[in-house]
């Protein structure tokens, strides 16, 4: 079935009473796009510096530099900076940057999150020079990168070994790994007053050799959250740094992170998509995180990342048909949106985690969809991130079991959703004067996974 995206916009009214452009992909109805500014700075974490103002509309990339391209380097990605420009990236996300230990390695290549030296790049994706290039090269297009960060645990052949063995966990005297099924690494001991300032350092070095502009950290539950609240406020000193954490914990937004991931909604979607929930148990996990996390507190919404498209399958795997309708209603809801290396592909395959294995772009036949929504995010206060944007309030409708029906405000600026979360055609009837009025009709007749956005 052809679907189609609607464009109304002020300018083309001057001209004619609509414009269409026909994509494959669902329907969304946009009135305006008018960029709003916000003044909004007030502090979220007491004794932090708050997220830095760019991120308050932004969308986040994450790269996987060695299955990025061929070549597998900083400069690959570089070359391919104005094409995620155009699409409407802002932040990128490196995968770790790190030399991988050889010790114990699965795989012929091994595991980016095995890392031998804190303070030095892979050579498969370059130098320090070339990663110094990137940060710049992204900065000079109004972007910005962060990296990840392991401090859980390091490879066994990382001289922390050798030179500070007191710094590992022991169990009957030897060195362990955090997780049985981690073999290839050795879990960190941070009661160690050493470790953390060792730690902290090597954080800080990066943004202060290359500039970058935060941290995505692996694992963040597994250390202790007083390691996070000294390191953000030493790199503070240094620079307002964006912190995204591996982990769903309300309290991490209190120890200096301005992000948190939404697994619990991507589980979610993932068994909606399966049809072992529905539209209602979307409800109630809003219900639930307006109740656990303050209005300041970032979420990190996705249908896919290294872990999900590697161990768990292809969104196509997980969520077949409604694979577009969820990456539509990751947008659409309160969070930032990430898109995984080649979504826009899109990425119909695993990529293998310890061996190389290259994404296959497919014609960038998905960028489209994701320019519209990356725009519509950009442009719509209504759509921002944290206190900057509307909070959700769900709207009545006919078949609330099977369809989504919400909007979010912002000032003067009102979106809609509307998602069709089931297999099935559904015919529903509206019940907010608002959205009647706007589309001139209650009622609404809606294919399997089908999707509107109502951007005002």
């Amino acid at each position: 079935m052809h679907k189609y995206l609607i464009f109304i916009s002020a300018i083309i009214l001057l001209a004619s009473c609509s414009s269409k452009e026909a994509v494959k992909t669902q329907q969304v109805v946009e009135q305006k796009a008018e960029t709003v500014l916000s003044d909004n700075s007030e502090k979220c974490q007491e004794g932090f510096l708050p997220a830095p103002e760019w991120s308050k509309n932004a969308v986040l990339y994450e790269v996987n530099v060695r299955q990025y391209s061929k070549a597998g380097t900083f400069k690959a990605v570089e070359n391919d900076l104005d094409r995620l420009q155009e699409m409407g990236i802002d932040i990128l996300w490196l995968m770790p940057i790190h030399p991988i230990g050889e010790k114990e390695r699965k795989g012929t290549e091994g595991s980016y999150y095995s890392v031998k030296d804190y303070r030095d790049v892979d050579p498969s994706y370059g130098t320090i020079e070339d990663l110094k290039s990137l940060v710049n090269a992204t900065h000079n297009r109004n972007m910005y990168l962060i990296i990840d960060w392991v401090a859980n645990h390091s490879s066994w052949d990382n001289y922390l070994i050798k030179e500070h063995p007191e710094w590992y966990t022991l169990k009957d005297g030897k060195m362990v790994p955090p997780v049985d099924d981690w073999s290839d690494v050795a879990d960190l001991n941070f009661e160690e007053e050493g470790l953390q300032n060792y730690m902290a350092d090597a954080m800080d070095f990066w943004v202060k050799e290359c500039n970058i502009d935060g941290f995505r950290c692996d694992v963040a539950e597994m250390v202790p959250m007083e390691f996070w609240t000294k390191v953000k406020k030493q790199l503070d000193k240094t620079k307002q740094v964006f912190m995204l954490a591996e982990g769903e914990n309300p309290e991490l937004h209190q120890h200096g992170f301005h992000m948190t991931y939404s697994w619990e909604f991507h589980h979610l979607m993932n068994k909606v998509a399966k049809g072992e929930k529905n539209a209602n148990d979307i409800r109630a996990y809003f219900y639930r995180s307006d109740e656990k996390y303050n209005d300041c507190d970032y979420r990190l919404n996705f249908t896919s990342n290294h872990d999900e498209n590697s161990w768990n399958g292809t969104v196509f795997e997980r969520m077949g048909d409604a694979a577009e309708c969820f990456a539509a209603l990751s947008y659409a809801v309160p969070g930032m949106p990430l898109i995984y290396s080649g979504q826009e592909a899109p990425l119909k395959k695993r990529l293998e985690f310890f061996e190389k294995d290259v994404i296959d772009w497919n014609g960038y036949s998905w960028a489209p969809n994701y320019k519209l929504w990356n725009r519509l995010k950009h442009e719509h206060k209504a759509m921002w991130n944290g206190e900057y944007g509307g909070e959700i309030e769900f709207v009545d409708c006919t078949k609330s079991d099977k369809v989504l029906l919400f909007k979010r405000i912002s000032g003067d600026d009102v979106v809609f959703g509307m998602f069709n979360l089931s297999n099935e055609r559904q015919i529903i009837e509206t019940k907010d004067p608002t959205l009647d009025l706007k589309m001139g009709q209650n009622r609404f007749d809606l294919e399997p996974w089908q999707y509107y956005i109502f951007a005002d």
